[in-house]
């Protein structure tokens, strides 16, 4: 916005035009290019005045003679856009070159515009008018062309003022005059070592707000500038207007003279501010690895603890089980000692009391693997089932599976005979039988 701004009161103040607005639809028409506008309004104004100016050349004289001789001076006309270029420090600014430069922080800006070739626009020669519109307007032109047409604005100046008095005006392009200075190899090669050099062009944003800012009023502009505090510049000269080289190395020889204490004193502060700064770091870096060492110890530590608690808890939680699993098994052991010793007891309940010698009963002897016998009589008409439910509710082993067998001739009484009589086994009278483990 600020650069709006700043293109629409420079238009305002070349142009002579009061109206904001007006002013604001040429610029946009142009796409807010300065010199285009200026150009074009320059031109278009031109071509109305030419002839009016060009007839008047004499009367204008007589007036500004009579107004110098005569009492009281007739009041000057109002002010048309002609007058109001001529009271500007250069007409019509078409185009800059900058140069900023600096050594520790000191620069060196430089902005030059471009006088147009042809003032016959603003009613200075008649000769002017014979020029096109065209190249009246025209911006930077090539070297040649440039310098041809300074030789004509040189001789029509002469011809219409005289040679008494005037500007030592050069006969060679802008460009040509310009470089004199900015490409004299003494001028380079002295501010390539003890500058930083920066150039722009009004025609351009950076440019134009950096005139503004140091308040440029005639071109080429130079400004020699060092940095400040809060990221600010001081101005230590200015130069405006064109320069040799050696004028310019004079002032530029002089600045340095005169600045050597604040610079060598600025070096100085920088070298401070640096070696405090790497410092800093140096302390930050140092700080920073013991803050991550510290880090690291402590999350080690607490790694160490959460492993330890992790541990502890398997640990905690295993033995809950073990000792679960053995109360399981404990409960289970007896659950099943009552189940068997149920089982013995009704076993030895169904076999009922042991019946007396007689022809119908069978002596029995059971021998068992840990070498216990143990006898009792049936009836001969009990099966071999109830031979099974005895040695069970006598509870002396341990095994569930076994199977009784007979020596001579061996026989193994299994599954297949549970439901044979003593009889009809061949166990009658007395039989002799021992515990065969299966295994």
């Amino acid at each position: 916005m600020g650069d709006v701004a700043d293109k629409l009161a420079y238009f305002q103040a070349i142009t002579g035009l009061e109206d904001p607005d007006l002013c604001t639809e040429i610029l946009a028409a142009h796409g807010w290019d300065l010199e285009l506008a200026i150009s074009s309004f320059t031109t278009t104004t031109a071509a109305t005045t030419t002839t009016d100016t060009n007839n008047n050349n004499h009367d204008d004289d007589v007036n500004l003679q009579s107004i110098s001789e005569s009492e009281p001076p007739l009041p000057p006309p109002p002010p048309g856009l002609a007058w109001k270029l001529i009271k500007l420090p250069i007409s019509v600014i078409s185009g800059s070159l900058g140069l900023v430069s600096g050594a520790i922080g000191l620069g060196l800006w430089a902005a030059g515009g471009v006088l147009s070739y042809s003032l016959g626009f603003v009613g200075l020669g008649s000769g002017s008018s014979s020029s096109s519109p065209s190249a009246s307007s025209s911006p930077l032109v090539s070297v040649s062309a440039a310098t041809t047409e300074a030789m004509q604005f040189v001789a029509a100046f002469e011809r219409d003022y005289g040679t008494t008095t005037k500007p030592n005006f050069v006969s060679e392009g802008f460009m040509d005059a310009l470089q004199r200075t900015l490409c004299s190899d003494v001028f380079v090669e002295f501010v390539n070592q003890n500058f930083v050099c920066w150039g722009g062009s009004i025609r351009a944003s950076e440019g134009f707000k950096m005139s503004n800012s140091l308040k440029a009023s005639r071109f080429p502009f130079c400004a020699l500038v060092m940095a400040a505090t809060n990221q600010r510049i001081a101005l230590l000269q200015q130069v405006e207007g064109p320069k040799s080289p050696e004028e310019m190395l004079v002032v530029l020889q002089r600045v340095l003279e005169e600045s050597s204490p604040v610079l060598v004193a600025a070096r100085l502060d920088a070298e401070e501010r640096r070696n405090n700064a790497r410092l800093r770091e140096e302390q930050d870096a140092a700080y920073r690895a013991a803050l991550e060492a510290d880090q690291a110890r402590e999350r080690q530590r607490r790694e160490e603890e959460e492993r330890f608690a992790r541990e502890a808890a398997e640990a905690e939680r295993k033995l809950k089980e073990e000792e679960e699993a053995r109360e399981r098994a404990a409960q289970e052991a007896a659950e099943k000692q009552a189940a068997l010793a149920k089982l013995r007891e009704e076993k030895a309940q169904s076999l009922g009391e042991e019946p007396e010698k007689g022809p119908n009963v069978t002596q029995v002897l059971v021998r068992f693997p840990n070498g216990v016998r143990k006898d009792r009589r049936f009836n001969s008409t009990v099966t071999i089932q109830s031979l099974y439910d005895y040695v069970d509710s006598l509870g002396l082993l341990e095994a569930e599976n076994y199977s009784l067998v007979s020596n001579f001739p061996r026989v193994v009484y299994g599954q297949e005979k549970l439901t044979q009589s003593l009889k009809e086994a061949g166990l009658h009278p007395q039989a002799s039988l021992f515990v065969e483990l299966s295994s």
